[in-house]
Order: structure tokens, then C-alpha cells, then sequence
């Protein structure tokens, strides 16, 4: 393919195709069929067998966007095995379960709904005696669908916290961090709730680095983050203030002492535990790799671990678009760059959008004027920031199309405001809910 033969429309043609391509590879319910499998009274995940006849229960509990298909799966391959079941799932990410009762509840900020789905997990936790085996499913959405107040606290002081918590800036590994300290479940405790019976867990991860401690903030996993972390995080921020100040106490009750610290490596309670991860944003990219030189491009992967300011990630994807059609460097055209993570948006004006859209407002400056590129960013969820919208597409001329009809992108990124920008020129990526959840997708095709 020469660089030329595809225009701006097949582009943008191509990046969705790459992206769905992404996608399928972390299907959740594919991905439990093919981590587990079950033969006669053996269950075998990975490379492990459990012989099903030697266990009294069987119970399935879990939490995340993606459970609700892991749990289908795990219905079909269980069947009547399953004793009990609960899990909690975000509103609409949903499968039809027999066996497993489901709770619709809020993210990203947590409602009543998943309050009391998590004091109902927790219970059947401690339901599970010696010879019974716990099956968790956890994917990404599980801190916020978890939101059982530590003691002392209440659900509107975890609300309050996780809003500040996203407005300020900071990346989920510090958010579950402030989760974990003040949550009955997350930080291992669910483990330890669990405790003597057997308890795998079976992840598909949406953090960087697949930090097992991190994803749906580890409540089947030692927490290698402790009070003081927190308060630091409250420091780091300047956000003290901002804060109910209950949780400000529980923190600093923590630090002294008087508040129990969260199940870290050596507890009995992991003795019998197993954690393995089904699915993360590296497959997906690979994937997406495989698809964009199926359609003709020299690809790149830059990383599945990128971090860091929107805005500013932004700006580094739009100089090596512009390199790319400068020098033919680092790959020359036709180029499709790939990267994956989660980036952050410090809010400072009163819009609507996600990081994804925010990705593509920030892209949509930075080439404007260039020859043809097109930017995808998107939600593997289906759902970036409090909208409908998976992300967003930009192109060299976004710029120019916003302008002509009395737009201006510049101001629309300083007031964070860019789903309204894209919903206004027709450029919304919306998937819906996808069930799947392993951070966001970034593809950047160049010729």
C-alpha cells in the first residue's frame, strides 16, 4: 500500500476496525473459556487442577464492568456446580444468570445498590467454610462497585471522596489506595473473609503495569499500600480540606494505630489464595497490532503503560504523528501507532468528557494543518468519563471543520467540555457497554 491510497474517511474507517479488532482479543467471557476448562469432576485454570468432588460448595462472587460475562461463562461451564453466586456489575453492563444473582450498580461513583450487593458478597465470603471453594471474579469498575464503608464511615463520605479524588488529578493507583483504606472489602479483606476455604480469582486488569494490588483495588490480594500513603496522597493534592472530615480522621486513626490496617503479604488468609489475571490491555493491543498490518500499516507500539496528563500524552502522539510524515521516523507511512493505559484529566473548567475525548480534542490542535492523520482514543468499557461516548475521533482537518462552524477547540479544552465539542461535529465514538474493561485504546494512523 502506497501512502496515498487511503483517504481521511478510510482512515477513520480503519481505526475503528483496529480498534473492535482490540476489543474482541479481551472478550471476557472468551477469555475465562480459555483460561479454565472442565474435565470430569476436575477444574482445570492454567496450568492448575482442582478436583471439584473433593469440595462440600461451591460459590462465585465478583464485582466489575466485565463480571457480568465472566459469570456467564462460568455458568456454563459450571452449571449446577455453582451452589451460590453474587456479583455487582455497573448499571446496563448485564448477562442473562441462572445461577449467579446480579446487582446493577453505580460507577464511577458508588450508589446504595452497590452498598448493599457488597455487604451481600461479603457475607457469603464468610459463608465459605474449610472444604468449600470460592471462585471471584474481578475486572475493572470493582473498586467503585465495592463500596462497603470501612467501620465509622458511610457511603456519602465515600462518594464525597471519590469525587474530589477525580477531579484533583490523581491515577488509580492512588485513588484504590484511599479506597482501600476506607472500604470492609477491598485491600485483601475479602480474602480474609474467605479464610480457610479455597479462593482463586480470576482478573481481567485495567491498570498499568496489571498491578494485581491495584485492579478493583485487590480484595483478594496483599496491599502493599498503607495509611500513611494515603495522608501523603492527601498532601500531594492539597486536598485535605476538600475531604469529609471523617475520612481525614479514619486515615489519621490508621496511621496511629487505632484502625486495623489492610491484609498485607504473609496473612494465613492467602495461604489458600490465587490470583490470576485472564485478560489486560497489552493483549488488546497486540491484537490491534495484527489487525493494522493486516490492513497494510508499518505499526508501532509505544506502550501499554502510559500515564500521565491528558493533555500532555496528547502532544507527544501528535509530534511523532508529525515526525512521521516529516522524516518517515520512527516508522515511515502508512503508520498506525499504538498505545494503551490511563491517562488523567486534572478538571479545571465545568465541561463534559472523558480522558479519551479529551485525548482527541488535544490531538485535533496539535496537527491541525498537518497532512492526513487520524487519532482514535476510547474506553475499552464502552464508557469514557460520565458520558455515553467510548471516546472520540480527530483528524487533520477537525480543526478547520470546528472553526467553520463557530467552534473554538482551544477554549473547549480549557473549559474540559470536550464531549460537546465532538457531539456538536458528529465525531463521538459510542460503542455502548461492551462488558469488557482493560483501560483505554489509543490508535494513530498516519500516511
Amino acid at each position: 500500500m502506497t501512502r496515498k491510497t487511503k483517504n481521511i474517511k478510510q482512515l477513520r474507517i480503519d481505526a475503528a476496525e483496529i480498534f473492535h479488532a482490540g476489543l474482541k482479543a479481551v472478550d471476557p467471557g472468551i477469555a475465562v473459556k480459555r483460561y479454565c476448562r472442565l474435565d470430569g469432576s476436575h477444574l482445570f485454570i492454567g496450568d492448575k487442577s482442582y478436583d471439584l468432588s473433593r469440595f462440600n460448595h461451591l460459590f462465585v462472587i465478583g464485582a466489575g464492568k466485565a463480571s457480568a460475562p465472566m459469570a456467564n461463562s462460568m455458568e456454563d461451564l459450571l452449571g449446577e456446580r455453582i451452589a451460590k453466586g453474587i456479583i455487582n456489575v455497573k448499571y446496563g453492563h448485564t448477562a442473562k444468570l441462572t445461577r449467579i444473582k446480579l446487582v446493577e450498580a453505580g460507577h464511577p461513583i458508588p450508589d446504595k445498590n452497590g452498598e448493599e450487593g457488597s455487604r451481600a458478597i461479603l457475607n457469603l465470603a464468610k459463608e465459605a467454610q474449610k472444604d468449600d471453594l470460592v471462585l471471584c471474579l474481578m475486572s475493572g469498575g470493582g473498586s467503585a462497585l465495592l463500596p462497603l464503608p470501612a467501620q465509622g464511615l458511610t457511603l456519602k463520605d465515600k462518594q464525597e471522596t471519590i469525587k474530589v479524588l477525580l477531579a484533583c488529578g490523581a491515577t488509580i493507583h492512588e485513588i484504590n489506595a484511599i479506597r482501600k483504606h476506607t472500604s470492609a472489602v477491598k485491600g485483601g479483606q475479602i480474602a480474609r473473609a474467605v479464610h480457610p476455604a479455597t479462593l482463586i480469582s480470576l482478573i481481567l486488569s485495567d491498570v498499568v503495569g496489571d498491578n494485581l494490588d491495584v485492579i478493583a483495588s485487590g480484595p483478594t490480594v496483599p496491599d502493599s499500600s498503607s495509611f500513611s500513603d494515603c495522608m501523603e496522597i492527601f498532601r500531594r493534592y492539597s486536598i485535605i480540606k476538600k475531604l469529609p472530615a471523617s475520612v481525614v480522621r479514619h486515615i489519621k486513626a490508621g496511621i496511629s494505630g487505632k484502625v486495623s490496617e489492610t491484609s498485607k503479604k504473609g496473612d494465613p488468609a492467602f495461604l489458600r489464595t490465587r490470583n490470576q489475571i485472564i485478560g489486560s490491555n497489552f493483549e488488546a493491543i497486540i491484537a490491534a497490532k495484527q489487525k493494522a498490518e493486516g490492513l497494510g500499516y508499518t505499526t508501532l507500539v509505544l506502550s501499554s503503560m502510559i500515564e500521565g496528563e491528558t493533555k500532555d500524552v496528547a502532544h507527544v502522539h501528535g509530534a511523532i504523528a508529525r515526525e512521521i510524515l516529516k522524516t518517515d521516523n520512527p516508522i515511515p507511512p502508512p503508520a498506525c501507532i499504538l498505545s494503551g493505559g490511563e491517562t488523567t484529566v486534572t478538571i479545571t473548567g465545568k465541561g463534559l468528557g472523558g480522558r479519551s475525548q479529551e485525548f482527541s480534542l488535544a490531538m485535533a490542535i496539535d496537527i491541525a494543518g498537518n497532512e492526513s492523520i487520524v487519532a482514535l482514543s476510547a474506553g475499552t468499557d464502552g464508557t469514557d468519563g460520565p458520558t455515553e461516548a467510548a471516546g472520540a475521533v480527530a483528524d487533520t482537518d477537525t480543526f478547520k471543520r470546528a472553526v467553520s462552524m463557530g467552534l473554538d477547540p482551544r477554549q473547549f479544552l480549557v473549559n474540559n467540555d470536550s464531549y460537546h465539542f465532538f457531539d456538536q461535529l458528529g465525531d463521538l465514538f459510542i460503542t455502548g457497554p461492551t462488558n469488557t474493561n482493560v483501560m483505554d485504546m489509543r490508535i494513530i494512523l498516519v500516511i
